[in-house]
């Protein structure tokens, strides 16, 4: 089966590495034309607008901000008309340990819920009018194991957005299909990211892989080929669903 976004215009967040690079890298082999985000490394942006081509786009915006969530969303719609599917992928990762004083505590926490949660709940936001006019629309939001399982005390604020993406998703889903659009949550486990790095470096590669069911760690082109079958349309009676793709590590 051959999949043909080449109608389609997809915005990816967090575009230039890992998770959000694969998505973008398969959606424009299938034709869409993909807005990628970044917000730093504008150099690893442009590289992947290039390799993937099919009139891809960078577009800059620090998601902790939210006028520039805003911004994103305009510069979008003006340089391509519109937008058939937003791919909120972009999130970051703030340990907080239990010794924290109340500042960095209150810090680390704001900081993880701005990006993960309130800026996918703003550019929502700011495209559901345009997906109810133009019939319809999809958002893809990329979650966590963690959102159903929990995760070690010093990423409880990960754990948290990511759980609230989830019920975010679902209300979406519930509260706007009659207008056409759609809302699906692809829930990763451990992935080899940069930003899983960290956690790799802290505990060993030895202890993510015993806590798997299969023998290797998930890549991020792992993940890719779920968001493009949801993009696709073919997926739009299971809005409001949550995918696992987590090696086994978590069944619910």
């Amino acid at each position: 089966m051959k999949i043909d976004l080449s109608h389609q215009k997809i915005l990816v967040t967090g575009a230039s590495r890992g998770i959000g690079k694969s998505i973008a890298q398969l959606l424009a082999e299938s034709g869409a034309q993909v807005a990628v985000h970044y917000n730093r490394n504008k150099a690893a942006a442009e590289a992947v607008a290039a390799e993937i081509g099919a009139g891809a786009e960078i577009f800059q915006a620090n998601l902790e901000e939210a006028r520039d969530c805003v911004r994103l969303v305009a510069e979008v719609l003006e340089s391509f008309g519109r937008i058939d599917v937003l791919v909120n992928n972009a999130g970051i990762v703030v340990p907080i340990e239990q010794d924290a004083d109340t500042d960095n505590f209150v810090t680390g926490w704001n900081k993880t819920l701005q990006v993960n949660l309130v800026a996918t709940a703003l550019l929502c936001h700011e495209l559901i009018p345009h997906f109810s006019n133009q019939g319809g629309g999809r958002f893809i939001h990329i979650s966590s194991r963690a959102a159903f399982r929990g995760d070690t005390p010093e990423y409880m604020a990960y754990a948290a957005s990511k759980g609230g993406m989830v019920a975010f998703s679902r209300s979406i889903a519930r509260g706007y299909g009659k207008q056409g659009i759609k809302s699906f949550i692809v829930a990763p486990g451990f992935t080899r990211t940069d930003m899983a790095q960290e956690f790799i470096d802290t505990y060993g590669e030895e202890i993510v892989l015993n806590d798997l069911a299969l023998d290797t760690l998930t890549e991020p082109k792992d993940v890719a080929p779920t968001v493009l079958f949801l993009a696709s349309g073919m997926m739009d009676h299971a809005t409001g669903c949550s995918i696992d793709i987590n090696a086994g590590s978590y069944v619910h």
